[in-house]
C-alpha cells in the first residue's frame, strides 16, 4: 500500500475532494476518507523529495495500522473517529500512561497524523497568503514550530529545521500542486484549508472530549 501511495500523482484537488467526504451530517469524521486524504498529503510531500521524508515515512505506518483496523474484524467500530474512540475506551484499548501496552491503538495513531495536519494546514496557509519571493524554509519552519517540534524530540528538532533549508521555492511548491497558474492554486488552497480545518477541529474537539491529546 505504501508503493501506491508513492506512486500516484499528487493533485490538490483529489485531497480537497476526500477531505470533502470526511465529515458526516453529524460532523463525524469517516476514518476511510480520512486516511485516503492523508494518501494525498504523503504524495504531496513524497515529491518534493526527501526533504520531509521524516514525516511522511512515518504518516505512511500509521495509515497502514488505521487502514488494517478499519479492514479488519472490529472495522465497524473504525467507521469514524468518534466510533473509534468510543470502542477502544470502553475496551481498554488506550494506555493513558504507557505507550508499550498498546503501540498501535487507533486512538494513538491517529493522534499522530492529527498533530502532522495541524502542520501542514499551518504551512499551506502559509504559503496561500505569501508573496512569490517568501522563503518557504522560513514558512516551514514557524508552523513545525507551532505545530509538531513540541512533540519531538531535540534530535528530531534539530534535523527537522537544517532539512527545511533545502526546501524548493514557493513557484516549485505550486507546481507539484498540478493545478493551474498561481492564482489558480491560491484559490483552491483557499477552498481546501477550511475543510481540512474542519476535520482538524473536529478531531482536536473529540480528543479533548476524551483527554487524549497527551497519549504517549
Amino acid at each position: 500500500m505504501a508503493n501506491t501511495v508513492e506512486e500516484k500523482k499528487f493533485s490538490l484537488k483529489e485531497v480537497l475532494d476526500t477531505f470533502s467526504l470526511c465529515l458526516s451530517e453529524n460532523k463525524e469524521v469517516y476514518i476511510e476518507h480520512y486516511v485516503e486524504g492523508w494518501r494525498g498529503l504523503v504524495r504531496f510531500m513524497n515529491s518534493l523529495g526527501s526533504v520531509f521524508s521524516f514525516i511522511s515515512k512515518d504518516a505512511v505506518n500509521k495509515i497502514e495500522i488505521l487502514a488494517n483496523l478499519l479492514n479488519g474484524e472490529n472495522g465497524t467500530h473504525y467507521i469514524t473517529i468518534q466510533s473509534m474512540v468510543k470502542y477502544e475506551l470502553d475496551s481498554g484499548l488506550v494506555d493513558l500512561t504507557q505507550r508499550d501496552k498498546h503501540p498501535e491503538s487507533g486512538c494513538r495513531t491517529l493522534l499522530r497524523l492529527h498533530r502532522a495536519l495541524r502542520w501542514l494546514e499551518l504551512f499551506l496557509e502559509r504559503l496561500r497568503t505569501s508573496s512569490e519571493d517568501s522563503k518557504t524554509s522560513v514558512m516551514c519552519s514557524e508552523a513545525y514550530n507551532e505545530s509538531l517540534a513540541q512533540h519531538h524530540g531535540w534530535i528530531i528538532r534539530k534535523a527537522s529545521g537544517m532539512a527545511f533549508c533545502y526546501l524548493p521555492g514557493r513557484p516549485t511548491f505550486f507546481e507539484v500542486m498540478n493545478v493551474g497558474t498561481p492564482e489558480e492554486v491560491v484559490a483552491m488552497l483557499g477552498e481546501a484549508l477550511p475543510i481540512i480545518s474542519d476535520v482538524y477541529n473536529i478531531t482536536e474537539n473529540v480528543y479533548t472530549q476524551h483527554e487524549l491529546l497527551q497519549l504517549p
